[in-house]
């Protein structure tokens, strides 16, 4: 049954992708996949990132994250478990917003041996320092904790 699902899953998406297919044979066979028929592709990385800039320098960036925290088994009352799942949400919130402004770095490693493979790893790491992000709303319900947290970024806080 799960076969024939990946099956028809598979094969609705090489036909959408079929019908949006475009390709440019001009310049270093580069294919161009997009639902609109009027698709356009830029060469040089500067042009994109010319007229496409994030920060714009009259206009703050708002981004808002929220971050997840459950309460241990082991605490000795209520109100310290709902500290801890607030705590952990908190910092959950906080890795979220570095994701998003300073990017994820990943790790990847593959142990094979007798050609299959034994063991996979996939580690991510951020490092980056938030400062002055604001917690809009808390919610405990079932033992989990959720903090809405928001940051707003202007283009003065990044060098040029």
């Amino acid at each position: 049954m799960k076969y024939s699902l990946v099956l028809a899953a598979l094969l609705s998406v090489t036909s959408f992708a079929a019908d949006t297919k475009k390709e440019d044979k001009n310049s270093s066979n580069i294919t161009i996949v997009c639902p609109a028929k009027n698709c356009t592709k830029q060469t040089n990385v500067q042009a994109a990132s010319q007229t496409g800039n994030v920060l714009d320098a009259k206009k703050d960036l708002l981004i808002s994250v929220v971050g997840q925290g459950v309460a241990p088994v082991n605490t000795s009352s209520p109100a310290q478990a709902y500290a801890l799942a607030k705590r952990a949400a908190v910092a959950d919130a906080y890795r979220l917003i570095a994701e998003k402004v300073k990017g994820v770095r990943i790790d990847g490693q593959d142990l094979i041996q007798n050609m299959m493979v034994k063991r996979s790893t996939v580690r991510t790491s951020v490092q980056a320092m938030v400062r002055n992000a604001n917690i809009v709303e808390t919610t405990f319900k079932e033992g989990l904790c959720e903090v809405e947290m928001e940051i707003k970024l202007s283009r003065s806080q990044f060098p040029q």
